[in-house]
C-alpha cells in the first residue's frame, strides 16, 4: 500500500475546513441565489510563469467534498507541473462549487507555494554538496500553521517543530530569564546548564532539546550539559566553520549532538551557508512571504465553453 500525505493530518483537520467555509460565508450567499443549483463542471488550472509543486490536494478535496462535490484529481500530489496545466476536475452543483472556489483556491495557492520553494531550496542545497537538514521554522501563521508544515513536507525539506510542545527549545529569552548567558546574570543565580537540567526533569526522555547559544563558550556549555541541538546564533562564515570543527573534535566519542543555525538564509546566500560543519540549516524563506502559485477554476458550459 503506497503512503499518501494525507495520512499525516489529525483528525481535527476537517473540522478546520468547515470553519474555513463558514469564515467565508458567515450569512447570506447572493451569489449562489442567483446562478442556482444546475450541475456544472469546473476545470482547475495551475498557472503562472514558472514549474510549480502541487500541494494542497486534501483540503482543495475536502472543501468540495463538505460542499456535496466531487473532486477529480489528474495530477499527483507532490508533483511537479509545468503552468499552464489542467490539475483536477471539479463536479457538482454551480452555486457550491463558486461557494468553495475562494477557500479552496486560497489554501492550495499558498501550500503550493510553501511546497515549491522548499522543493528549490532543498534543491539548491543539495546541488552545493550540503548532506545535513533543511528544514522550516515556527514562524508560521496563527491559524494555519498545519497547511504551512504540510507544504513544507510536501516540498521535501523538515518541517521543523510544529510547536512548543513537540521538542524543547530554550532560545536565549529562556536562558536571560533562568538566569543565564552572560556573568551579570549567571550571579543570579542561573546558567545554560540549569536550564537543561530543569528542562530535562520535565521533558524526559522522550523529547530532544534544542539550546541557541552566542558563543562557543556558550556551545560548550550546552554540549557539556546534555543538550541534543545547539543553536550557533549570531555567528557566521568562518567563525561559525572554526568553532563547529573546534568543538566536534572536542566532544568526539563522548557527546551526541547536532549543530544548527538560523536567521538571515536566502537563495542568494545559501551556497556560503550551506557547509557540511552544520547539521541543520533552519530558515523562514520557504515559508514566509512566499510567492503563491496562480491556480484558477473554470466553470464549463454544457457546449464546452467557459
Amino acid at each position: 500500500m503506497s503512503n499518501s500525505y494525507e495520512h499525516l493530518l489529525p483528525p481535527s483537520w476537517k473540522p478546520q475546513v468547515t470553519a474555513w467555509l463558514a469564515e467565508d460565508t458567515p450569512s447570506f450567499d447572493y451569489g449562489g441565489y442567483v446562478v442556482g443549483e444546475a450541475q456544472r463542471e469546473a476545470f482547475l488550472f495551475g498557472k503562472g510563469k514558472d514549474a510549480a509543486v502541487l500541494a494542497g490536494s486534501p483540503f482543495f478535496t475536502e472543501v468540495f467534498t463538505q460542499l456535496g462535490c466531487e473532486v477529480q484529481w489528474h495530477l499527483k500530489e507532490g508533483s511537479t507541473f509545468e503552468p499552464i496545466k489542467h490539475v483536477a476536475t471539479v463536479r457538482g452543483k454551480a452555486r457550491h462549487l463558486l461557494l468553495g472556489e475562494r477557500v479552496a483556491l486560497n489554501l492550495l495557492a499558498r501550500c503550493s507555494g510553501i511546497a515549491t520553494k522548499s522543493k528549490r531550496i532543498g534543491d539548491l542545497a543539495k546541488g552545493y554538496g550540503f548532506k545535513g537538514i533543511i528544514a522550516g521554522t515556527r514562524k508560521t501563521t496563527p491559524g494555519f500553521r498545519l497547511v504551512e508544515k504540510y507544504g513544507m513536507m510536501v516540498g521535501g525539506i523538515d518541517p521543523h517543530r510544529h510547536d512548543l510542545s513537540s521538542m524543547i527549545m530554550l532560545k536565549d529569552n529562556h536562558i536571560w530569564s533562568s538566569g543565564g548567558m552572560n556573568d551579570e546574570l549567571s550571579q543570579r543565580g542561573g546558567s545554560i546548564t540549569a536550564a537543561i537540567q530543569q528542562a530535562r526533569k520535565v521533558g524526559g526522555f522522550s523529547l530532544l532539546l534544542d539550546v541557541e547559544v552566542q558563543s562557543e563558550a556558550e556551545a560548550d556549555e550546552a554540549i557539556d550539559a546534555g543538550a541534543d541541538i545547539i543553536m550557533l546564533d549570531n555567528i557566521e562564515g568562518s567563525e561559525l566553520i572554526d568553532v563547529s570543527r573546534r568543538l566536534k573534535e572536542k566532544w568526539s566519542g563522548k557527546r551526541k549532538f547536532l549543530f544548527e543555525t538560523s536567521g538571515n538564509i536566502t537563495e542568494a546566500n545559501l551556497q556560503d551557508r550551506a557547509i557540511n560543519d552544520i547539521d541543520i540549516l533552519s530558515t523562514s524563506v520557504v515559508h514566509q512571504s512566499v510567492q503563491h502559485i496562480d491556480f484558477s477554476l473554470k466553470i464549463q458550459m454544457p457546449n464546452g465553453g467557459h
